[in-house]
């Protein structure tokens, strides 16, 4: 699954999606950008995830849906943050609203631009109101700041640095997928890293057949793996 922030568009055709994905078996979910500011977008494949609700605001785009390989049903929600402290409160609100409606594991990423730790910023020294409100508001519907290890920041404009992008997930989903972990990947022209979400299990293909020797040395062995 693919989320996108700041499209800057305000309709997103199948065009735009296939040129994205690569492929026309695509499905996609989009909040249109109001002129060139904002816009979000959802593009998965329907054989992996297969959604069953969709709610939209001005600044999140949440799909509720199931994870075919592992029954798994949860709901995944992009999110663009404002800047003003007032509409980042009315955003925590509606997205706690969305969480309990859902009543499924769920998972908040995207760009939320704010902070938590004074370190998230280059050269900060205080903290703003809006830093404490949001642990507070974490911390209130239970979920999980996903660690970033590879990058201290996601957010760069000339020398000013902040880790503002994260990953914000529930117990349940962490007890479906424990070994879930973040890491960046290249900025290119962009003014943010891309965040990447993955689940570690370890899966290395198909398990060999063994057999041993003596079962071929068996009166009724060939015969046996023949017919079977």
């Amino acid at each position: 699954m693919l989320g996108l922030i700041e499209t800057k568009k305000e309709v997103m055709t199948k065009f735009d999606v296939v040129r994205i994905w690569g492929s026309d078996r695509a499905c996609w979910k989009f909040v249109g950008s109001i002129g060139s500011s904002g816009g979000l977008l959802f593009i998965w494949n329907e054989s992996a995830f297969k959604m069953y609700n969709c709610y939209k605001g001005d600044r999140w785009l949440c799909l509720e849906g199931v994870v075919v390989k592992d029954n798994f049903h949860c709901a995944i929600c992009l999110v663009y943050g404002p800047h003003e402290r007032a509409e980042k409160i009315s955003m925590w609100e509606k997205l706690s609203y969305i969480a309990g409606l859902c009543q499924v594991p769920v998972c908040f990423l995207g760009d939320f631009n704010e902070i938590m730790l004074l370190e998230e910023r280059k050269g900060a020294t205080t903290l703003p109101a809006s830093a404490a409100e949001f642990r507070t508001w974490i911390n209130d519907i239970e979920l999980i700041d996903l660690e970033l290890n590879d990058c201290k920041y996601t957010w760069f404009r000339g020398q000013s640095c902040s880790r503002i992008d994260r990953s914000l997930v529930s117990s349940e989903w962490l007890d479906m997928y424990p070994k879930t972990r973040l890491r960046s990947g290249p900025r290119g022209l962009s003014d943010h890293c891309p965040l990447i979400m993955e689940d570690f299990r370890r899966f290395d293909g198909p398990r060999p057949f063994r057999s041993l020797d003596s079962w071929f040395t068996h009166e009724g062995f060939l015969r046996m793996v023949k017919e079977e």
